[in-house]
C-alpha cells in the first residue's frame, strides 16, 4: 500500500501501459482519477469500483486545455486533494520525414506533447499549494537512440525529458518532484500494429531477449509516485531490457 491515502491522476488509463498502471495504483491503495478519450473507461472504473477501489473515469481529450482545467477541478472538488499526475496518454503516426504531412505532424505534438504540458500546468498549482506533489511522465527510449520514421514521436519524447528536468527545477522548491520514464518495447495494442518482420527484428537489440509487459511500466510508475522516491527529481529512467542504443 506504497500510495495508500495518494490521489493520483492517470492520463490515457482506459489501455496498455495506462491500464496496468491504474491496477497498479488501485492495489497500492491510491484513488484514481483516470482521464481517457475511449468509452472503456467507463468499463474499467466501474469494475475497480465493484473492488472496492476509489476510481473515477472522465472522457478527456488531454489536448484540449479548457477540459483539461476542468477534468482536473472536478477531481481536485471530488477527492479533495491531488498528489500525483501520470502523463500516461500518447499516440503514433509513424511516417518518414520526406513522406509525414503536416496533420500528422501536429496530431502527435497536440497529444504527446501539448497534452502533457497542459496537465502539468493545470495540476501543479494544487500540488505548490498542497507543498506536495508527484508528476511522471512518459517518454521513450526512443528519444535517447532515435527511431527510423518517427521524427513527430521522437520529437515529443525528447522534449518530454528536457520540459522534466525544468519542472525538476522550478518546483522542487514546493515538495513536488519530477521524473519521466522511457519505455522500450512493450506489448501493447500500438506495438501489435507494427509490421511483424520489425517486432522480430527488435527482439535482436534487446539483451534479455523479449519484450516488456505494460506493468513492467506501471511499477516504474508506482516507485517514482511513491515516497521511496522522495529524493529521485528530473531524471528519466529508461525501462527497456537493456535495448542498444
Amino acid at each position: 500500500m506504497r500510495l495508500k491515502d495518494k490521489v493520483a491522476i492517470i492520463t490515457g488509463g482506459a489501455n496498455g501501459i495506462g491500464l496496468a498502471t491504474v491496477q497498479a495504483f488501485a492495489r497500492e491503495g491510491a484513488s484514481i482519477a483516470m482521464w481517457d478519450v475511449v468509452d472503456k473507461g467507463e468499463e474499467v472504473a466501474a469494475g475497480l469500483k465493484a473492488q472496492g477501489h476509489r476510481v473515477t473515469f472522465s472522457k478527456v481529450n488531454v489536448t484540449d486545455s479548457d477540459q483539461v482545467q476542468k477534468a482536473t477541478e472536478a477531481a481536485r472538488k471530488y477527492f479533495g486533494r491531488i498528489d500525483i499526475l501520470i502523463n500516461n496518454a500518447g499516440i503514433t503516426k509513424d511516417r518518414t520525414l520526406l513522406k509525414m504531412s503536416r496533420q500528422e505532424w501536429d496530431d502527435v505534438i497536440a497529444v504527446n506533447l501539448t497534452g502533457v504540458f497542459n496537465c502539468t500546468q493545470a495540476v501543479a498549482p494544487i500540488m505548490k499549494e498542497q507543498q506536495y506533489g508527484r508528476i511522471v511522465s512518459a517518454s521513450s527510449n526512443v528519444a535517447i537512440r532515435g527511431n527510423y520514421g518517427q521524427t513527430n514521436y521522437v520529437a515529443t519524447k525528447s522534449a518530454i525529458i528536457g520540459m522534466t528536468k525544468v519542472w525538476a527545477m522550478e518546483l522542487g522548491r514546493y515538495g513536488i518532484t519530477a521524473n519521466c520514464i522511457a519505455p522500450g518495447f512493450i506489448k501493447t495494442a500500438m506495438t501489435d500494429a507494427m509490421p511483424e518482420e520489425v517486432r522480430k527484428a527488435s527482439l535482436a537489440h534487446i539483451p534479455v531477449g523479449f519484450w516488456g509487459e505494460p506493468s513492467d511500466i506501471a511499477h516504474g510508475y508506482v516507485y517514482l509516485a511513491s515516497d521511496e522516491a522522495r529524493f529521485v527529481s528530473g531524471i528519466c529512467l529508461t525501462i527497456d531490457g537493456g535495448t542498444a542504443r
